[in-house]
């Protein structure tokens, strides 16, 4: 992908940097933040969401991509990573029982440093973007988050010993601009959720809300109401569908008996302006070997549907909306119409809903014009799927910009996922999301 070296300037992104630049305040074990959060923003070069934290001794800001999928947070130790406060996960410690790796670091004759450690337990850092992994070391050291939002970021919570796997320079190519890492938001044992959970002694659940733009956008853990200016408060407004768990892994290394970290959901049809897209519902539901499906990702750009899949999903909207002047392809999308054509509302472009009906239709995840069409070159305005092809690992894959301006609540307790449907709706975005 390529690689941008301007920053958008905006406030909401002089708001992100604020954060990584916020003064330190540790909290002691006895005085735990009830929640922590992670600005996102949006890195127009790529459609990769960005978010940032303080790492190491002294600490220094780091970006990373966020993810939904991966094993945990992995940063590039080849940059000069400097810390005095760093450890190695020996390889015969508990920790590095629980991580189930099976690799051990002993052959580094290099100076001791992060990223060349003998006696240390190995991990499989992986770019999810490029699909590239490698192996790296497992180290522990000092991570902080803020615990506010709005009206200003900090103080910052601060997690000790936070287990980390040490990726290499090579592992950043296809990353946004500025981006040294990526940061693993999945069910794994050592991903944000559950060590932030452990940490701050918090229950293990996420919301996430992503922005269109370079506004700030949010990540939150642990507990706290999902209040948003000007008076919105989702706390108890959300719908909820179970969170399915693959039986196989579906990471780029992995063992026999590795079930996958990423978040998927039980989609049973697709439905545009309410009627019924005719598929092969077989392909929606997760077979033996791992493969169909529905997932939620924040590194596909847009939703990817396999190949009848999209054919039938586009075919029903282009008959839906006959009516508005066509215009020729723009890549990566197979149809799309005349922008000028199209008219607006509240929830963006005035087009059908495009809907994921759940284990019931009351459950449905409707999405409209705001999260279902793309802008693209030449005033074109695109149905923003993207043809799979014939036989991918999931049928279905949820990409960012449908989820964008949806607030979406992960409970890895009750393995269930809440969803607000559009902010728009309510007059409010992810950018006006505020704890503090």
């Amino acid at each position: 992908m390529a690689r941008s070296s301007r920053l958008v300037a905006s406030t909401a992104t002089a708001l992100f940097f604020l954060f990584l630049s916020a003064a330190c305040s540790c909290r002691a074990a006895g005085d735990s933040p009830s929640a922590v959060v992670l600005p996102v923003r949006k890195d127009s070069a790529t459609g990769q969401y960005l978010t940032g934290f303080r790492q190491r001794t002294p600490q220094v800001p780091v970006t990373a991509v966020l993810d939904l999928g991966g094993g945990t947070l992995w940063v590039d130790c080849d940059a000069g990573y400097v810390s005095s406060s760093y450890a190695r996960v020996p390889c015969a410690s508990k920790l590095c029982r629980l991580a189930k790796t099976g690799a051990c670091a002993t052959s580094c004759v290099g100076k001791p440093s992060p990223g060349c450690l003998n006696d240390t337990c190995g991990g499989f850092p992986e770019n999810t973007v490029t699909r590239v992994s490698t192996g790296g070391n497992l180290i522990t050291d000092v991570l902080s988050v803020p615990t506010t939002f709005r009206p200003a970021p900090g103080p910052l919570a601060t997690a000790p010993a936070f287990l980390f796997t040490c990726g290499a320079t090579f592992l950043t190519e296809g990353l946004a601009a500025g981006a040294t890492g990526m940061a693993s938001l999945s069910r794994a044992r050592f991903a944000l959720p559950t060590q932030l959970a452990a940490a701050f002694r918090f229950s293990r659940k996420f919301a996430l809300c992503l922005t269109s733009t370079s506004a700030a956008g949010v990540v939150v853990f642990g507990d706290a109401p999902y209040a948003f200016q000007p008076g919105v408060d989702l706390s108890k407004s959300l719908l909820y569908t179970p969170l399915l768990v693959n039986n196989v892994s579906t990471a780029g290394v992995s063992g026999e008996k590795d079930k996958s970290s990423e978040y998927f959901i039980g989609v049973t049809a697709i439905k545009v302006n309410g009627r019924a897209v005719p598929l092969n519902a077989s392909l929606l539901t997760i077979d033996r070997q791992g493969g169909g499906g529905t997932k939620l990702s924040t590194v596909a750009p847009y939703t990817v549907l396999e190949t009848s899949i999209h054919k039938a999903v586009t075919d029903a909207f282009a008959a839906e909306t006959a009516m508005i002047p066509r215009v020729r392809a723009v890549a990566p999308f197979k149809l799309c119409y005349d922008g000028s054509k199209v008219g607006s509302t509240r929830v963006g472009p005035a087009v059908p809903t495009v809907e994921l009906v759940l284990q019931s239709e009351a459950a449905s995840w409707v999405v409209f014009g705001a999260n279902s069409m793309v802008a693209a070159k030449g005033g074109a305005l695109c149905l923003g799927v993207v043809d799979g092809g014939a036989a991918p690992r999931t049928s279905v894959v949820v990409g960012g910009h449908m989820m964008e301006d949806n607030l979406l609540e992960f409970d890895l307790q009750r393995s269930r996922l809440g969803f607000s449907s559009s902010l728009l709706f309510r007059q409010t975005t992810c950018n006006n999301f505020r704890l503090g």
